[in-house]
């Protein structure tokens, strides 16, 4: 047992210290418990390999795998992108409302899902609301995580942490949480949190330089791109507005090419129609913004190249540069002569030549050595590009873009999985399990993509966490944590004690994995309950909100270290405005179980 205990304050000690891999940490500790059990093993109930392994096949750790997935596929799709753009579109004209709205749809959407994919989403609007406030990126980035991990806290599956403690309880007791059970004391930490963060976190959070510009257009090059009009296009039957298309917004019309007309500006009274070509100089930028609004160019450019068919299968489509070659067999050759789309499925978006300014239609531009090209295509387009020695492909430049062809199934794959999971139709581990089936199966994701969706960390470091948490069991080293802790806090009372355990989980979670933590002292609330003769399941959900109270460094929760960068955060800006939060909801806690005891609810 006080070698087990040992064992796991060292292993605490390695992830704190950072200085190996987490992946590296895990596997030690998993191969140090079989050959320590294995060599000195327990006279009765001596843990096998089997045992301390069976974690990695566990109900729980397998669901938060296929809701990773079902989140990727949501990330993949862009399923979220219309609603996102939407909040973006009406900050001009209800800043504040919409910035409230911004993060209440952020929390609603982190209730229900990874929270990793919805920080990825919303970190490039957050910064460009930041851009049109005229402030620092750093007043929102904070916020942000901090807002998904308070969400998390309202239901079973806002957060892997829950699921574990739900899956520890369960193996301890036999007892289950439902899919609510978090929410009564977790909407009210959630107010309480979200207070904070309006009142008293703008006054911590730092004033810094805003979010250094992307490297893909961040020079302002402009590249010459045409735009065909064709039947339901989002362009179709639009006029010119003072001689401005306000859909093509910074971005100016150089001509409109109707049959063998060339109609040049200023332009009044034009309706474009189909079969219409638009000439536009933009940054790869403002194209790239104008594929991600309108899911109808995307479908458009699918349909006219030979990416159909070898997209289907989740294929990712992105945008890349591409430079051509001194003494390249393209130099003095048009786009159309060239025939992009049919040799290997990609288009060329549009055209950069530093020399001049070209206004001709795109297909007549006869390409010269240092043109850089602008190209859209899938993945497989990509790498067939790679071998042609007449471009030298920039793949440093690539970057993805949605394929809203897939949206809607995303969409109702998601629905599909909160539901079932809401109503108890299918225990969660089957309902995620089914929506990451079929995440697959309809095309949001290819096998690749869904792969990298799994994080080999969490796994590695939930498998050992309950290799521990096996050992801690079976030597009796949680029985002996939970009796000091009730030696020592239980003469005054389920609310100190149960507030002891949470400040005491909260302030190691900050340095430790909550999944970690969930899952190690889980067991130890559970016996400090049992020894109290009080109710196990308040015992663990007091683990449940400590574990994801985990605001006040980077390494505390994923999305913490997801906003770092973006807001130019060091490890100091997160102890400043993390650790009253900490303390914050720690007192919350301890008022909401003193007042609920006071008046008999509990």
């Amino acid at each position: 047992m006080w070698v087990v205990l040992a064992g796991v304050i060292i292993a605490i000690v390695f992830y704190c210290w950072d200085r190996f891999a987490i992946e590296v940490v895990s596997a030690s500790v998993l191969v140090s418990l079989m050959a320590f059990f294995h060599f000195f093993p327990l006279e009765t109930g001596n843990p096998s390999a089997t045992d301390l392994l069976a974690g990695f096949a566990n109900p729980a750790l397998i669901t938060i795998l296929a809701l990773l997935i079902v989140g990727q596929g949501i990330f993949q799709t862009g399923a979220m992108d219309g609603p996102t753009r939407f909040l973006l579109n009406s900050y001009d004209t209800h800043p504040r409302t919409t910035l409230i709205a911004i993060f209440g749809f952020v929390f609603a959407v982190s209730a229900f899902i990874n929270n990793t994919p919805v920080v990825v989403m919303f970190v490039p609007i957050l910064v460009a609301i930041a851009k049109r406030m005229e402030q620092s990126p750093s007043k929102l980035m904070i916020p942000l995580s901090y807002v998904c991990i308070l969400a998390g806290m309202t239901t079973l599956i806002g957060s892997s942490t829950n699921l574990l403690v739900a899956d520890s309880l369960f193996m301890t007791t036999g007892q289950t949480l439902s899919f609510f059970a978090p929410s009564r004391i977790g909407v009210f930490l959630a107010a309480v949190g979200l207070i904070y963060i309006l009142t008293i976190l703008p006054r911590l959070l730092p004033e810094r330089a805003g979010m250094e510009q992307s490297l893909h257009g961040a020079d302002g090059r402009q590249y010459i791109a045409q735009l065909e009009i064709t039947p339901g296009h989002p362009l179709e039957g639009k006029q010119p507005v003072a001689g401005m298309f306000p859909d093509l917004p910074d971005m100016t019309v150089r001509m409109i090419q109707r049959g063998e007309h060339a109609l040049l500006p200023p332009f009044f009274e034009i309706t474009l129609k189909p079969g219409d070509l638009v000439i536009v100089a933009a940054t790869r930028q403002k194209l790239q913004d104008l594929l991600s609004k309108n899911a109808n160019i995307v479908r458009g450019l699918i349909e006219s190249s030979d990416m159909e068919t070898e997209s289907e299968r989740g294929d990712q489509l992105g945008i890349t540069e591409a430079v051509v070659a001194p003494g390249s067999r393209l130099i003095g050759r048009t786009i159309e002569q060239i025939g992009f789309r049919h040799n290997n499925g990609s288009v060329v978006l549009g055209i950069q030549r530093r020399s001049r300014m070209i206004r001709s239609r795109m297909g007549e531009i006869r390409l010269e050595a240092g043109d850089t090209l602008l190209l859209f295509g899938s993945s497989q387009s990509m790498r067939r590009l790679r071998a042609d020695r007449d471009l030298l492909l920039l793949e440093w430049s690539k970057t993805s873009i949605a394929d809203p062809r897939k949206t809607l199934s995303a969409r109702i794959i998601f629905g599909a999985v909160v539901v079932l999971a809401a109503t108890g139709i299918a225990p969660i581990v089957l309902a995620s399990f089914l929506g990451a089936v079929a995440m697959l199966a309809t095309g949001c994701l290819n096998t690749r993509q869904a792969a990298r969706a799994v994080d080999m960390r969490i796994y590695l470091l939930i498998g050992s966490a309950f290799a521990l948490g096996t050992a801690l069991q079976d030597t009796g080293g949680a029985n002996l944590l939970a009796s000091g802790v009730v030696a020592v806090f239980a003469p005054l009372g389920p609310v100190v004690l149960m507030s002891a355990l949470f400040i005491f989980v909260a302030a190691l979670t900050n340095v430790l994995s909550n999944s970690a933590t969930a899952i190690l002292f889980t067991p130890i609330a559970v016996g400090a309950a049992e020894q109290l003769n009080a109710d196990p399941t308040l015992f663990a959900l007091t683990v449940l909100f400590a574990a994801n109270t985990c605001f006040a460094t980077p390494i505390g929760y994923q999305t913490n270290l997801l906003v770092m960068g973006p807001g130019h955060y060091t490890f100091s800006d997160y102890l400043k405005a993390g650790t009253p939060l900490v303390i914050v909801m720690w007192l919350a806690f301890t008022g909401y179980l003193a007042l609920q005891y006071a008046v008999g609810w509990m």
